[in-house]
């Protein structure tokens, strides 16, 4: 076995705790503080031995941020319309309630907002709350 490999593995439940990816706000807080004082022993040196480690917890910490944001984001209702009509196969010449193609191909570019009438319509044709198209941009 490799020298460097069995000092990792020696020393691992030292530091295992420290750089683990955060499940949790009280995890993430505690990444946070762990960074806070990492970066005040590196401070602006990128060649301290030290800057690799910065770079992992930082990692940690972006994607943490990153989940969480995703997880709280509420769908669009371009975003529904678009995954009701994939789910069901349509096209753009589908949606005859809305209008034509080319009024369709607006609001699915952002272009066009729907109107009350095509929210209405569409929510009893996908058989959904109309709340889920009154965002379309």
């Amino acid at each position: 076995m490799n020298k460097e490999l069995n000092q990792i593995i020696k020393h691992w439940d030292y530091i295992a705790t420290s750089i683990t990816y955060p499940k949790s706000t009280k995890d993430f807080d505690r990444l946070v503080k762990f960074s806070d004082d990492l970066l005040a022993i590196v401070r602006n040196n990128e060649h301290h031995s030290l800057i690799g480690l910065v770079d992992i917890i930082n990692h940690y910490l972006e994607l943490y941020e990153s989940k969480q944001s995703t997880k709280h984001k509420k769908p669009s209702g371009l975003d529904a319309l678009v995954y009701l009509m994939e789910a069901h196969s349509l096209h753009q010449s589908d949606l005859p309630e809305i209008g034509s193609q080319g009024v369709v191909s607006e609001i699915l570019k952002g272009k066009r907002k729907l109107n009350l009438r095509h929210i209405k319509l569409l929510a009893k044709r996908f058989a959904v709350d109309p709340s889920t198209f009154i965002d379309i941009n």
